[in-house]
């Protein structure tokens, strides 16, 4: 989540795909287009119900749902390189799909140092195409910059042969300039929807974000949307709705735009995890494309 506070938008309508005169079987029948044609890649959520961050994650599970996934997607993201989450990219390997591996950094230092040592030894081991040094650090002030910085200098001396990014929302880019110098790849998540974006304007909104983080990274640098999404149920978001209709027109506006000018984009997420909702309202229940039980939601 990528809440950014105090943010208004001035933006004109505009949508990539004409959903005025299309029914729900059209839209139904064109998402099932879409996701056979393939996405770029997913977010892997693989905590079942009454699991969560903290939960040792079994073999079976992940193997799971990595099969349901497996058609639908060239890469996955995971987050964590501990309890059972370090087997995600060595099964993700075995379906032939490629790995943007993430270290889970947070205040505890002995576990940032378990997350910092098992992201080098899957990397070392062959099971990482890119490495994330922590997700949204910064956004969350776990870390100072310096701390954060450290770290990321850290694994990349570790890893030579990896690339190495930070993940955090777009706009911490063009703030942390020595954060975005040190990556290899700038991983961006783009949430329209935690901006109170209206879903008619959230694709244009989406693609602002992104060049704001290809502007930080002086057009030189390789940027990934590793998260955006738009929720299926919940609550209201100060004019951002989440609903079925609303999800299933932003999921198909992302993966359209990510294919005709060739956007590395992370889709949140593969599917609905319930211990979400904390922080996040409601709404944290309910990004993915499958549901908690596993059905495609779309």
């Amino acid at each position: 989540m990528s809440v950014r506070p105090e943010k208004t938008l001035s933006l004109t309508r505009i949508s990539e795909i004409d959903f005025a005169n299309k029914t729900e079987k059209d839209l139904h029948d064109l998402f099932s287009k879409v996701l056979n044609d393939g996405m770029h890649g997913l977010c892997f959520s693989a905590y079942e119900e009454g699991q969560k961050p903290g939960h040792v994650l079994s073999e079976d599970q992940i193997r799971r749902r990595m099969k349901i996934i497996a058609p639908y997607t060239k890469w996955i993201r995971s987050f964590s390189c501990i309890e059972g989450n370090e087997l995600i990219p060595k099964i993700a390997k075995e379906f032939g799909i490629k790995t943007l591996v993430g270290a889970w950094l947070g205040t505890d230092s002995e576990m940032n140092e378990k997350e910092i040592a098992g992201l080098i030894e899957l990397a070392n081991d062959g099971f990482v195409d890119i490495a994330a040094v922590g997700n949204e650090v910064l956004y969350r002030e776990d870390l100072t910059e310096e701390e954060l910085l450290d770290t990321i200098l850290r694994v990349k001396e570790a890893i030579p042969h990896i690339p190495v990014g930070y993940v955090d929302a777009y706009y911490e880019f063009a703030a942390r300039p020595k954060i975005t110098e040190a990556c290899d790849v700038i991983l961006a998540n783009c949430y329209p929807f935690w901006e109170c974006c209206h879903a008619d304007y959230s694709l244009m909104y989406m693609k602002e974000m992104f060049y704001q983080a290809v502007y930080a990274g002086g057009g030189d640098k390789h940027v990934i949307i590793t998260e955006t999404g738009w929720p299926s149920e919940g609550e209201d978001y100060k004019g951002a709705l989440p609903s079925h209709e609303n999800a299933l027109k932003y999921f198909l506006n992302t993966q359209i735009w990510s294919k005709e000018e060739d956007i590395d984009i992370f889709y949140f997420t593969s599917f609905d995890e319930s211990w979400k909702v904390g922080s996040e309202g409601d709404v944290g229940a309910y990004w993915g494309i499958w549901d908690k039980n596993e059905n495609l939601k779309f």
